[in-house]
């Protein structure tokens, strides 16, 4: 009888499962010695009145304000009690995406339908069209001390437009001012942008860095990339100084001068294989978890409904997650009262989400999204998380014995067994540890892959599994 210790790795579902990498880890996150759990979706908001794209948030001084978008409608969250309002009077024409930013006191919105839109927080009660001047446009974004706009029907797609220096409501170029335009003359459609210290352009199939320069031409462009773009506006996050971004053939990162495939033989062709191509475009989201160090995309699956990629930043590992969200994003949470609480659960102690999680304090940055008509945050009870081993290669053998180690808690245990590589993976009945943490199984094969469930509510990390096993004759 043999006994291993198999210690949970990378999960790479890219790779066969000989190669010894973990071959799924669902509802967790990455850790430096495992996976750790996610947290379930939780109500935030009361219900819109349609079906919600997104939501945002912003602070100006001590006035915080959340925000929601549904394809007619922009909404402000009440934290007296927990409604969307509209902020609009005649509502818009079936939008397919919202790009939002923020620009000192303004929160400013592109649709691609109507003129860049405004709510100036704390002062505004409905949004409206920023400047008379100010362009249709898809994408907006923040680069320096200019507002930053892109992609406007009807033969400017690739064009790329700015304000005046600190003036968001002067977009006509001139003397006396520094808003212009550019057009970007190869790489197709404008897909998204990222802003910052220097701005980034994505294309179908370019990037161009806009850095600026000053009297005369105010912008310089430089193409970091000629043949690689963007096909997601929703999938461009930022974090740290990085930016990532999903392009034809799987996840990147770049810094502005450089890319890295960070999917490259680990998850891009299962992404591929599981995400609805026909959709893509402006259902997939993107958010940052800033604690975790997280970047999350939620993307539309062929099967129906929305999934959730997860890739560790330090780590450089990736995990999957199943969800109700249908749009995720970082949200900057509304102070909520004790009083206000009565709006989420009449009895505290049936409160789905803990006193402690930081979506109660104001000011906060969280992990959050959309779900039908609510905004929804991540901070209900864990998800039920499982990691399934690489296939254990000893010839033809008997697993009998399972030991997970799972650190502040237990799990269940499942096996499957196969005699070649070509057959179906099917797992067989999951047996929970007992008091002295074993579980007994017998399953036999040539090739065994071990399926760790973790159970109860206090467990921090899915770290791998002791097994048992026994190898057969053969005549």
């Amino acid at each position: 009888m043999a006994k291993s210790k198999i210690m949970f790795g990378e999960w790479l579902p890219d790779q066969p499962g000989v190669s010894g990498a973990v071959t799924d880890a669902v509802n967790c996150y990455p850790v430096s010695n495992g996976y750790a759990p996610f947290q379930g979706e939780a109500n935030y908001s009361n219900t819109a009145g349609a079906e919600l794209l997104t939501s945002f948030a912003g602070r100006f001084g001590s006035v915080i304000t959340v925000f929601a978008a549904s394809a007619s409608n922009l909404y402000k969250f009440d934290a007296g009690d927990t409604s969307l309002d509209p902020l609009t009077t005649t509502g818009y024409a079936a939008i397919e995406y919202w790009d939002v930013t923020q620009y000192g006191n303004k929160m400013i919105a592109a649709n691609g339908a109507d003129k860049l839109q405004a709510y100036e927080l704390g002062v505004s009660t409905y949004f409206g069209d920023l400047a008379a001047a100010a362009p249709q446009a898809k994408y907006v974004t923040v680069v320096k001390d200019f507002v930053v706009a892109a992609n406007v029907a009807g033969g400017n797609e690739s064009t790329v437009y700015w304000s005046d220096i600190n003036d968001e409501t002067d977009w006509t170029p001139g003397a006396a001012s520094q808003s212009d335009f550019q057009v970007i003359p190869d790489g197709g459609d404008i897909t998204g942008l990222a802003g910052g210290e220097f701005g980034l352009i994505f294309l179908e199939r370019a990037i161009y860095r806009m850095t600026y320069a000053g009297s005369p031409f105010f912008f310089q462009f430089d193409a970091i990339s000629r043949t690689l773009g963007c096909i997601a506006p929703g999938s461009v996050a930022q974090f740290g100084g990085l930016t990532y971004f999903l392009a034809d053939d799987g996840f990147y990162m770049t810094n502005g001068e450089s890319m890295t495939n960070i999917g490259e033989e680990k998850v891009n062709r299962w992404f591929f294989d599981r995400v609805q191509r026909s959709n893509m475009r402006y259902a997939i989201s993107s958010a940052v978890e800033p604690i975790k160090k997280l970047v999350i995309w939620c993307y539309p699956l062929q099967s129906g409904g929305f999934e959730l990629l997860v890739y560790s930043i330090p780590l450089q590992k990736w995990s999957y997650v199943q969800t109700t969200a249908a749009a995720i994003n970082t949200l900057m949470t509304a102070t909520v009262t004790l009083e206000n609480l009565d709006n989420y659960s009449a009895n505290l102690d049936a409160l789905v989400v803990s006193l402690d999680d930081p979506q109660w304090a104001g000011g906060i940055l969280i992990f959050a999204g959309v779900s039908g008509q609510r905004i929804i945050t991540f901070g209900n009870s864990k998800k039920t998380a499982s990691v399934v081993s690489g296939d254990i290669d000893v010839g033809r053998s008997t697993v009998l014995l399972a030991k997970p180690i799972v650190d502040g808690g237990s799990a269940s245990v499942a096996v499957a067994s196969r005699d070649l590589l070509s057959d179906q993976v099917l797992f067989g009945d999951s047996v929970a540890a007992d008091a002295e943490n074993r579980c007994s199984l017998r399953s036999n094969g040539e090739y065994h892959r071990i399926k760790v469930t973790a159970t109860g509510t206090n467990w921090k990390t899915l770290v791998g599994t002791e097994v048992e096993v026994v190898q057969q004759g053969t005549r």
